[in-house]
């Protein structure tokens, strides 16, 4: 499937790391992943806490993870640091699929996040959002992929296409969704909703059960006080696309 995503890298709204060769990363050779990470089923989280609640000690590989919260995700992205920085250095692209703006790259850098790693994806509909997550997952080349669905209405059947997706090479798969979509069904191997500031708790996961509220660490490595975005001065209207670039 590697050559289907060849098609994303070449469109030229998709900003790929500074230095960066596609052709590099669509060798097999390129692949320089942790073996033991893609062994195990699941991947520490980087808090103990939450990883005591989780039935694979930590996020689930090989499966996706639904993010529930009221702004979509933006104010979600500090707990996934630790594995963006575990994931960091190994070679491989981490995606971010239609965000709703551009990732604050000096707090990236500054956390030991190669930027020449990260690919910016800006799908021109609902149809190629799917489609783009799917194929980044079946690639190899991708070791995290981050899409935001937001408050629209997808079929199981679409969601259960990227399960399966995240199954084929144990890729760490995240979807982040608004809190309109908490009473649907989903084939998500992890669903989590945020609940307050730090504060989240398991709606649904593989083997194991619901949680109560989790409180996570007060501690700096969340950075939900951090410009994790670089935002504009003015909201863009719901559902809209703006352009997305990389930061200075």
């Amino acid at each position: 499937m590697d050559y289907l995503l060849e098609d994303i890298f070449r469109r030229a709204d998709t900003w790929r790391g500074m230095g960066q060769s596609h052709t590099a990363f669509l060798s097999a050779n390129a692949l320089s992943a942790n073996n033991e990470t893609h062994s195990l089923q699941g991947v520490e989280t980087g808090f103990a806490t939450l990883d005591a609640q989780l039935y694979n000690r930590g996020w689930p590989l090989g499966g996706s993870i639904e993010v529930i919260s009221e702004q979509c995700g933006l104010d979600a992205m500090g707990i996934f640091m630790p594995i963006m920085k575990k994931l960091s250095g190994q070679g491989r692209w981490q995606v971010f699929i239609d965000p709703p703006y551009t990732p604050y790259a000096p707090l990236l850098a500054g956390e030991g996040v190669d930027l020449q790693e990260i690919m910016l994806v800006h799908p021109r509909d609902r149809e190629e959002l799917l489609w783009s997550t799917e194929q980044a997952l079946r690639s190899t080349t991708c070791g995290v992929v981050f899409a935001w669905l937001g408050a629209t209405d997808y079929r199981y059947a679409e969601l259960r296409k990227i399960q399966l997706a995240a199954a084929s090479h144990g890729s760490l798969a995240v979807l982040f969704r608004s809190t309109e979509v908490l009473s649907q069904a989903s084939p998500a191997s992890l669903r989590i909703q945020l609940e307050g500031y730090r504060q989240l708790k398991i709606i649904k996961q593989r083997g194991g059960c619901q949680s109560s509220t989790i409180p996570l660490p007060f501690d700096d490595s969340l950075h939900l006080n951090s410009p994790v975005w670089s935002l504009p001065d003015q909201p863009p209207p719901h559902r809209s696309r703006p352009e997305l670039r990389p930061s200075a």
